[in-house]
């Protein structure tokens, strides 16, 4: 059964690049877009799918599309409208030059995303009205797969009855899951592999440890 294998190494300069790609600007989630760019980028996820709408911060959008290069993969970013299109692109050209590996995709959640087919990362806004469906109708990667729900703001941090299993497709195999108080708060969760026999033996988990070169911060997950 094939797996999703953690790098360190890519992990790491992956961090050290978005590090370096936001460093000249000033944006609200610090820590947040250099630890899920670490984690895309050591998964080496070949499909790193994020939403966005209006208004929203970019610097996640930057870090994940600095994860995609560092794994020769696809970033792409799930916007609801042609508005949120165009200020996403303006958006990613003012924060950063939007590489290949991005693309923007406009329609409604679950028409876009069941088309993306093998997803290996995810990253869902909660601030997005639609974050429940996104999820629910993601394809994902047969490999298993990490999802991320963010919060841009305080209150939708560490929600109280957050359930996992109540927003994804029925049948789906979560392996474990975390809140990590980082920005806002994230809600973490590792999908299994779809293929695998009943009771076969799980990898070990381990923690890993990041350090933001920029502030001497130090970020630690299990993978």
């Amino acid at each position: 059964m094939i797996q999703m294998v953690w790098s360190q190494e890519i992990a790491s300069k992956a961090y050290v690049d978005t590090v370096k790609a936001l460093c000249p600007k000033s944006f609200k989630e610090p820590g947040v877009s250099e630890f899920l760019s670490a984690m895309a980028a050591g998964w080496n996820s070949k499909l790193i799918v994020d939403s966005w709408s209006y208004g929203g911060p970019i610097a996640t959008s930057v870090g994940l599309a600095v994860a995609a290069l560092h794994t020769c993969g696809r970033h792409v970013c799930v916007v609801p409208d042609e508005r949120s299109r165009l200020g996403y692109v303006e958006a990613m050209k003012e924060a950063w030059t939007m590489s290949s590996s991005t693309a923007v995709i406009v329609g409604e959640a679950k028409g876009v995303m069941e088309g993306l087919h093998g997803v290996d990362f995810l990253v869902v806004d909660l601030n997005r009205k639609d974050f429940g469906r996104v999820l629910r109708y993601a394809k994902l990667s047969h490999k298993g797969a990490v999802l991320a729900c963010r919060s841009r703001s305080a209150r939708h941090g560490g929600i109280s009855g957050f359930r996992w299993h109540g927003l994804l497709e029925k049948g789906t195999r979560i392996v474990r899951s975390v809140f990590l108080p980082v920005g806002q708060g994230l809600h973490i969760a590792h999908v299994g592999a779809s293929s695998g026999a009943v009771g076969s033996k799980k990898s070990p988990s381990r923690w890993i440890e990041l350090i933001d070169q920029q502030s001497g911060e130090k970020h630690v997950f299990r993978g």
